[in-house]
């Protein structure tokens, strides 16, 4: 073998291996990127005023018409419901345009989610109505359809049945991801301390 085709030859490893560098740190910016965004959006939600609005939402009976919330909730109720239905409505939108996962928004908020639509589902139609709009919180509508069906599938499991460190699914089919598991059994054991 020549000089010269030596030369081209490290050349081409050189050139191979920088590109194969690049990729893999591209794909770890965008891990980064990801799992940035995500815890971002789960410390947004964890907001005195949004866990109000959960709480009083969820302290409603099922399909609750819309003139019953001021006498159930007080003469602010309403804004705690507009406010935990405009939450779901961005979360809809960022899950839609591919800005959160799924399984991170069934992991951390299925349950809300279906919970506030069974509440809510009346009020919202209601408001359809009286705003003549069929689109009013569509996405909510939208993000409890996409929740339900998950569940249709593959029930939720309480995390004391996921035992198993690091596994992707735990006993009786949770939907928790291998990630959050090691994070939640971390969190049921400091509160046994």
């Amino acid at each position: 073998m020549d000089l010269s085709t030596l030369a081209n030859l490290i050349n081409a490893i050189a050139v191979t291996a920088g590109v194969i560098f690049a990729a893999i740190q591209i794909r770890q910016y965008r891990h980064s990127r990801q799992r940035d965004s995500m815890a971002a959006l789960v410390r947004s939600f964890q907001t005195p005023s949004f866990a109000h609005a959960l709480r009083r939402v969820s302290s409603l009976p099922d399909k609750v018409a819309r003139k019953e919330i001021p006498q159930l909730l007080g003469a602010d109720g309403e804004d705690h419901v507009y406010s935990l239905l405009t939450s779901w409505e961005a979360l809809a939108i960022l899950l839609y345009h591919k800005e959160v996962t799924l399984d991170l928004v069934d992991d951390f908020f299925s349950g809300p989610i279906i919970v506030t639509w069974q509440k809510l589902s009346r009020y919202i139609e209601e408001t359809r109505a009286e705003a003549n709009r069929e689109t009013y919180f569509e996405w909510v509508q939208w993000l409890a359809e996409r929740m339900l069906e998950r569940e249709s599938k593959t029930p939720a499991v309480p995390v004391a049945h996921c035992t198993q460190e690091l596994e992707t699914s735990c006993e009786g089919g949770s939907r928790l991801e291998k990630r959050f598991v090691g994070v939640t059994q971390l969190a049921v054991y400091d509160s046994s301390r």
